[in-house]
């Protein structure tokens, strides 16, 4: 009887050793590699494990075996880096898939190139088919045209190769575009009356005229809706092949999650009809359009939606308040140094600012302010400052400046001491500094532009990104600005204005961690730790401690969502 004893005792420990051991077993970890977590308590671990979509255990190889089971799925590093998957701060996500269905104009070296893609576009369209696109910078070409006008090319050479087609190209940076004669006849554009004109300028808007009054195709700000207006709407489900190469683009660049910058109730719906059918394979923070001003109210009435899935959360505002400095419609507090009578404009009104801010703080809404002048920016500040002194039982707001590119010194320091969030681009640095100072000049770039130590001094917390699709998605280049400074050339030595680089575990913070708390999410994404969710991406090289010039070359291997690999590198 004690033999039998004894063996049921042996039998009933194996069986309990056995659940245990399954109860343990992760369904995947991930070892043998360099893993920054982004954890102020433990930055640096060898391996990872995770159940379900959340991490489970973070430490060393030894340690991680016990979570190892017969269906655990073992991603081997080897040697390769994995951070926290990259938090896109600042974009707009179906302008990332729209800029793949159209002409992508980025890359073009010259009106003469862009010229010839419209022209190869046009020969593939049917007459009266709109032509569309995105992506020139007229101060990036490497040849300017002959002619220009306030600094801009005329639409003449793209009218004679487009004759029978409307086409409407948006600037790199969106508050600009091109427009051709078709289009412009299409909208009744032509020798517009003072009366339209002031009336425009009043609103924020600018049409480009030549010394006779007519319009040269460019039409800056607000007066793009003149055009905007007649091109068609979704067709042939447009949309929502958009938003599937979006998805896929962030994939491909190790994103996880989108914080988008300005959406519709049309995009809204699409979201959620693809979350609803298990497609939506992004995490998306969704900031409402402030054109949209029934949309604000529905949504103040009825308040915040929080996705308990972590797939679609709706808790923000975004109200473009000024334009770009390179179709000079930033607002500043003293004119362009390269067009002197001009300050840029106030795009949407400080008024309109401060009320909504009000309601925005009752409701429990964050509002995200676009202003890349400086006195955007300060008037923006001023209009915050008044709604928190009103609402003082609201202390953790989080209200934000996209972009904050420019700012006065003393405006500085705001940030911190209001806890406002600039949510930057450190790549728009990298792009435009080498014109920049043409618009602002010396004193104003040194003494405000770019200054993202200077803000983190102040106690400011730095949400980083591209504002895809004006720089392509890629958080690397954005990674490599912030910590150089310099062109992607890799000029000029040293970096522009090198005291106001980030150190790489703060760039690498401002795109995950960081850029989590700029949305309410450092509790679950953002960094590496026991409880997060599984988002990871997995790097060639190592950003944190190669060659700084290196950092360009890399790629991401593999892309992990919520503990599933949606993307494999083909080519590594």
């Amino acid at each position: 009887m004690k033999n039998n004893a004894w063996l049921l005792s042996v039998a009933v420990s194996f069986l309990l050793l056995a659940c245990q051991s399954a109860k343990e077993s992760a369904d995947l970890v991930i070892k043998g590699g360099k893993i920054y977590t982004v954890s102020d308590t433990q930055s640096m671990v060898e391996a990872v494990a995770v159940t379900g979509d959340k991490i489970v255990f973070t430490g060393t190889e030894e340690e991680v075996r016990q979570y190892i089971g017969t269906s655990t799925q073992v991603i081997e590093l080897e040697g390769k880096t994995m951070v926290p998957g990259f938090i896109e701060g600042h974009g707009h996500f179906m302008g990332v898939g729209y800029n793949e269905l159209n002409l992508d104009l980025m890359y073009v070296k010259s009106y003469d190139e862009l010229i010839e893609k419209v022209k190869e576009a046009v020969a593939k369209a049917e007459p009266g088919q709109w032509i569309l696109g995105r992506g020139w910078h007229q101060d990036k070409w490497d040849v300017k045209p002959d002619k220009l006008i306030k600094g801009f090319q005329t639409h003449h050479q793209l009218s004679e190769v487009s004759p029978n087609n409307p086409v409407f190209l948006r600037h790199a940076s969106g508050h600009a575009a091109l427009a051709n004669a078709k289009a412009m006849e299409i909208a009744g554009v032509n020798q517009l009356s003072k009366e339209v004109i002031q009336e425009l300028s009043e609103d924020g808007g600018e049409i480009i005229r030549d010394e006779l009054g007519n319009p040269t195709g460019i039409f800056n700000e607000r007066a793009m809706g003149l055009i905007s207006r007649y091109m068609p709407s979704d067709e042939d489900g447009r949309d929502e092949q958009a938003l599937e190469l979006a998805i896929k683009a962030c994939w491909r660049n190790g994103i996880t999650s989108f914080h988008d910058a300005g959406v519709s109730r049309e995009n809204i719906a699409l979201f959620s009809d693809f979350k609803q059918k298990g497609k939506l394979g992004i995490r998306l923070y969704v900031m409402l359009t402030g054109w949209d001003y029934d949309l604000l109210q529905e949504w103040f009435k009825k308040g915040p939606e929080v996705d308990a899935e972590n797939l679609l959360t709706v808790r923000s505002v975004k109200l473009n308040c000024d334009g770009a400095l390179g179709s000079r419609g930033a607002w500043l507090l003293e004119p362009y140094t390269d067009r002197p009578d001009f300050y840029g404009m106030a795009t949407y009104s400080m008024d309109s600012v401060l009320s909504i801010s009000r309601q925005a703080l009752k409701a429990g809404f964050q509002v995200c302010s676009h202003a890349i002048g400086d006195r955007a920016n300060q008037e923006i500040l001023n209009r915050y400052e008044i709604a928190f002194k009103e609402n003082p039982t609201v202390s953790d707001h989080r209200f934000r400046i996209e972009h904050a590119q420019h700012l006065h010194p003393q405006d500085i320091p705001r940030f911190g001491q209001l806890g406002v969030i600039p949510a930057l681009q450190a790549i728009h640095m990298s792009s435009d500094r080498p014109w920049a100072i043409e618009r602002l000049g010396e004193k104003r770039i040194k003494e405000g532009a770019y200054m993202w130590q200077s803000l983190l001094k102040s106690g400011a917390v730095i949400v980083n990104g591209t504002d895809a699709p004006v720089e392509p998605v890629n958080p690397i280049p954005s990674f490599y600005a912030s910590v150089s400074r310099k062109t992607l050339a890799g000029e000029p030595e040293g970096g522009y204005e090198p005291e106001e680089k980030m150190t790489r575990i703060q760039a690498l913070r401002s795109y995950t961690l960081d850029a989590a708390y700029g949305a309410f999410e450092e509790k679950s994404k953002g960094s590496i730790e026991v409880g997060k969710l599984a988002d990871f991406a997995i790097l060639s090289e190592d950003i944190m401690q190669c060659d700084e010039q290196q950092i360009l070359n890399a790629q991401v291997i593999m892309t992990i969502m919520g503990g599933k690999v949606v993307y494999t590198n083909p080519m590594k």
